[in-house]
């Protein structure tokens, strides 16, 4: 049969226009063959090209769906230009020949790889998703399709992959979709239930369940959109748009999962699916060997490990961390060549001979320096030849050297002082190769043939050892005997060499000595005078009465420079009073003898004497002078301090009687510039939303991308471009088919509440859509969404001080709802949306609405439903919203920040929080959390509302803790007696764990029962000793997994005692 004839219904299908000399051919014996009512084709196969040989079969159903079926042959015989198919078929044999794996990805699933043997199942079996068979390029390909648009019935259509199994390490993957969707209005606007999205879910299990498909066990992942549709073209011709999608899934905590797709009314083909996971390849860094580690959600820290012959720089390992993408980044630490080892290429190879390297280092091996032997291969140093030598502190890169030659030209001059000369020399002629040389002078005394040390007695200035200049002074010689003295040369190796390079010279002095002072002391002292005597030795004759030289100076405080500025008296006889001195202070003072001509001899050693102190009554007084000040102040602050806190009082009073009341009143001078008005107030909801919201043409906006489904529709990313101003990114919301006219008022009422905000930290709309058929709420675009997801998917990388920030900015947005009498109701970490800066903005204004994915968060009353875990007790117990209950769930909200987007209550019931938060039970501190954070957490959670912070003191204490970051470093600690805990501390029966296996797979954790095994952690007295530092050092890397298997510790923990877990 020719079916050619009916050129309209294959362009009705799926606007296949025909060439003109081309016949459509059923080929007999027609089994599939039906009738055609009104033209319609059930089922039949079908011949694509100029002759009568079948080619090709479609399935086609009266209600203008249909999919593959057989085999296809691609043939000259029709015009890709004009066929959607000739497209697909290019676009198939493109993505068979060029798209190749990538060495760091691992497929888990390959729809094109499986060939016939996907085995998918089908939910219905009839008129639900069907398989396609296509031949391309001589190979058959699978593909899967849907197309019940027209059916009269709500679709929902389920497919399901095969078991897919898991590396224990693997703990997300990634999910490729390629697929082709139609545009809905390609079916001329006779499918109003028709869908341009699918679902896709994950069900994780164990083991592989077979047929047995209930979709209870899936949870759903996404809604998948497509970029671009397939639409008609002029002339009713299709045009073939393929979307490539990537997902990830994660994290996995069973051995293998499925895949499902639902359908619920599109016209969709899913031409390809590929499931894998990616992996950092080993790779080579800085001479340290990193292994193929497996990408996850988070960073991951890999250490390396040298290669050998190099060592590690400092003490931790190097390491990497591998990104989600299977890319290696931030390198940190390195390995070094060992001593006597260069790094050729990523190798570490011995020094040549000739050539050394003394460190662990990255520089090359050097050439040997002068004065050394020819060094072996691998050598550490060049040794010196003999005769030459290296000082302890010589590098080994510096030439070895040897000892000085004797100093030149010593020659002594006596000096005016009586007993004292000076001796000068020449430096060596010979350094040694140093310039580090030293001189050091010896004396002897020699009488009768015999000689002897000079003794302490004689003095050498500037010193009698390591002297750097050729010269010093001798003092306290005595007249008439024979004097030598030796200097010796020295420098940094002469200790190593037997030789002493020494030049000695002969001298005796003739001089007539005076009396020598034996000893200086103190008759007595005042507060500004001392007064001093000496004693001379009477035993050298002298017939001429002694003179004395007195010298003293103030002898600086420590620290400060000590100078040696004296000032000098010439006396007649042995004691002396000096005035003026300083009171409490001590004076060093010396005296010298004066010979006949007038030139100083010997003197006295250096002593020092201090002044009294000022007087003991003269201090009292001023004791008292000062005591008395002191009082008198003190009692004038406690004056100060009595008044203030009377007035303190009086204010107290008065904000308990203002929070206390009705929560729309304040006081006149308080009311805010602008206040709000509530929608509902208005009989006519579009009168609201005009009045507080533009209205938008919806030619000014454009629909790029379906960014989430809310209860009242889906949610699109898009742009807005209104004349006269510059095209900005919009969120758009939009209103379902078949809406209920409460369900359009409570749409309307949202825009009405946002249009009456403007704030940097409030959710800013842009207009709304209301005199058109589709309605739709156009606000601006939060790249990073929802804040809880957010924080899950960057689980660790944000600082405290950071977090804090984010806490600020939603407190000053509910100060600024709080002012102006708003109530928010549901503020929870889901309900604050996130842009490219990090600014966190409150959304959510349907103040009766419920959010699809949380069912299960809501308690169901008389006046509506309520969210359970953000909600005060009050508010739950009698439905009186304050703002006092929009402080308890901030308080939730800074938990839920703090802990990086964690459940609050993990899994307990609503139940079980409730009856938990009536017996006067709270959230523990997240872990790492600061003290004053968690502080302002118990604050909000204060039973009676009167004693919760208003926001604007939230605000104000949140930005005192940014002013000043020490104040985060304090870490919060846990009291398990008043902190709720995870609920599963004892077995499946009830009584307590009785291994460490047995506990780990009732929290979901059992992926870590070989990590916990290695660890040596077998028993659960172990488990009750670990802290947050010992979870993380075994193995456990993901900042949600530690967190909780630490909460679970904590339940485990006894509660008449404190823990202090999460202490970092």
């Amino acid at each position: 049969m020719n079916v050619s004839k009916h050129p309209k219904l294959i362009e009705q299908v799926w606007g296949l226009s025909l060439k003109a000399p081309t016949r459509l051919w059923i080929r007999p014996p027609a089994p599939y063959m039906e009738r055609i009512p009104g033209g319609g084709v059930s089922r039949l196969p079908i011949s694509m090209n100029e002759t009568s040989t079948p080619v090709s079969k479609f399935t086609c159903r009266s209600r203008r769906s249909f999919a593959w079926t057989k085999k296809f042959n691609l043939t000259n015989a029709m015009d890709y230009r004009r066929t959607p198919f000739n497209s697909l078929f290019l676009y198939l044999f493109v993505n068979n020949v060029f798209i190749g794996i990538q060495s760091k990805e691992h497929v888990l699933l390959d729809m094109k790889a499986a060939g016939s043997e996907l085995g998918w199942l089908t939910s219905p079996n009839e008129e639900g998703w069907e398989v396609v068979q296509t031949v391309v390029n001589g190979s058959l390909l699978y593909t899967y399709s849907v197309c019940n648009v027209a059916s009269d019935t709500e679709q929902e259509n389920w497919l399901r992959t095969t078991f897919i199994q898991r590396r224990p390490d693997v703990s997300r993957v990634s999910v490729e979709l390629r697929f082709v969707v139609r545009d809905c209005n390609s079916f001329g606007g006779s499918s109003p239930t028709c869908r341009e999205t699918f679902g896709l879910y994950l069900g994780e299990t164990d083991t592989d369940v077979g047929t047995n498909f209930r979709k209870g066990q899936f949870r759903k992942i996404a809604t998948v959109a497509p970029d671009e549709v397939t639409a008609n073209r002029g002339g009713g011709r299709a045009d073939l748009r393929v979307n490539i999608e990537t997902k990830s899934i994660g994290p996995l905590s069973r051995r293998g999962f499925y895949l499902a797709f639902q359908d619920l009314g599109g016209c969709v083909a899913l031409l390809g699916l590929r499931v894998f996971y990616t992996t950092c390849p080993a790779t080579m860094r800085s001479l340290a060997a990193f292994p193929e580690q497996v990408a996850s959600g988070a960073l991951a820290e890999v250490e390396g490990t040298c290669v050998k012959d190099a060592v590690v720089v400092g003490e931790a390992a190097p390491r990497m961390y591998c990104t989600a993408e299977g890319e290696w980044v931030v390198p940190v630490g390195q390995c070094l060549c060992r001593a006597g080892y260069q790094a050729v290429g990523d190798a570490c190879k011995a020094c040549e001979p000739g050539y050394y390297k003394s460190t662990d280092s990255s520089q090359p091996c050097e050439a040997c320096p002068e004065n050394t032997k020819r060094s072996g291969r691998g050598a550490l140093l060049c040794p010196c030849v003999e005769g030459f030598y290296r000082a302890p502190t010589d590098p080994n890169s510096a030439p070895c050297s040897s000892q000085p030659s004797p100093p030149q030209n010593l020659i002594h001059t006596p000096l005016l002082t009586a007993g004292s000369l000076q001796l000068t020399w020449r430096p060596p002629a010979d350094t040694g190769g140093r310039s580090d040389i030293t001189y050091n002078v010896a004396c002897e005394r020699c009488e009768g043939g015999l000689c002897s040390p000079c003794g302490g007695r004689v003095r050498f200035e500037p010193a009698q050892t390591a002297l750097k200049d050729p010269e010093v002074v001798v003092s306290e010689l005595e007249p008439h005997v024979n004097y030598t003295f030796t200097v010796e040369a020295q420098n940094g190796v002469s200790q190593f060499s037997r030789k002493r390079a020494m030049a000695g010279i002969t001298t005796v002095l003739h001089f007539t000595d005076g009396p020598k002072v034996l000893y200086l002391r103190v008759e007595d002292r005042t507060t500004s005078s001392l007064t001093l005597s000496w004693v001379v030795d009477h035993h050298v004759q002298n017939n001429n009465s002694p003179r004395y030289e007195l010298m003293y100076r103030k002898k600086e405080d420590p620290g400060e420079l000590d100078v040696t500025t004296y000032t000098v008296l010439v006396l007649e006889k042995n004691y002396v009073q000096i005035n003026d001195l300083l009171p409490g202070t001590k004076y060093v003072f010396r005296v010298h003898t004066l010979t006949a001509e007038g030139h100083p001899s010997s003197h006295s050693a250096e002593l020092e004497f201090e002044t009294l102190p000022l007087a003991e009554s003269q201090t009292q007084n001023s004791s008292m002078v000062v005591m008395g000040a002191i009082a008198g102040g003190g009692v004038m602050l406690l004056i100060v301090a009595v008044i203030l806190l009377l007035h303190k009082r009086r204010l107290n009073s008065h904000v308990r009687r203002r929070v206390d009341g009705d929560y729309f009143s304040c006081p006149e001078k308080l009311m805010p510039l602008k206040t709000y008005i509530d929608p509902h107030t208005y009989e006519d909801p579009c009168a609201a939303v005009l009045k507080f919201a533009s209205e938008i043409h919806p030619s000014h906006i454009t629909k790029q991308k379906v960014i989430g489904a809310g209860e009242f529709g889906e949610v699109y990313r898009g742009s807005l471009k209104v004349p006269g101003r510059s095209e900005v990114a919009v969120a758009i919301k939009t209103l379902k088919p078949g809406y209920t006219e409460k369900q359009r008022q409570d749409f309307l009422s949202e825009a009405s509440i946002m249009g009456q905000f403007s704030h940097k930290n409030i959710i800013r709309l842009e207009g709304v859509v209301t005199k058109f058929k589709d309605a739709m709420i156009i606000t601006e675009y939060m790249e990073n969404g929802a804040l809880d997801q957010y924080l899950r998917d960057h689980d660790g990388d944000f600082s405290s001080y950071q977090l804090v920030g984010m806490l600020n900015g939603i407190a000053a947005g509910m100060k600024y709802l709080s002012d102006m009498n708003y109530v928010h109701r549901d503020l929870a970490a889901r309900n604050v949306l996130v842009n490219g800066n990090l600014e966190c903005k409150v959304s959510d204004f349907g103040l009766s609405r419920v959010l699809e994915d949380y069912p299960e968060g809501t308690y169901t009353t008389t006046g509506g439903k309520i969210p359970i875990r953000w909600t005060a007790p009050e508010a739950i117990a009698y439905r009186k919203f304050t703002s006092a209950s929009d402080v308890w769930s901030f308080g939730i909200v800074m938990w839920e920040v703090m802990s990086f987007g964690e459940r609050p209550y993990w899994d307990m019931s609503n139940h079980e929080v409730m009856k938990s938060i009536n017996e006067g039970f709270r959230l523990p501190a997240p872990m790492g959390c600061p003290s004053a954070v968690n502080q302002l957490m118990l604050q909000c959670w204060m039973q009676d509302r009167s004693k919760r912070p208003r926001f604007v003191d939230i605000v104000n204490l949140l930005e005192k803790l940014l002013r000043n970051p020490e104040s985060l470093s304090a870490i919060a600690s846990i009291d398990p007696r008043v902190s709720i805990r995870l609920p599963s501390t004892s077995g499946s029966d009830g009584a307590p764990f009785r291994s460490v296996d047995e506990w780990l797979e009732s929290i979901k954790m059992a992926q870590y029962r070989e990590t916990f095994a290695l660890a040596g952690i077998k028993t659960m007295e172990q488990v009750l000793r670990l802290k947050i530092e010992d979870i993380r050092n075994i193995g456990v890397r993901l900042p949600g997994h530690q967190k909780r298997i630490a909460y679970s510790i904590l339940g485990l923990q006894d509660p008449t005692t404190t823990l202090d877990l999460f202490a970092v």
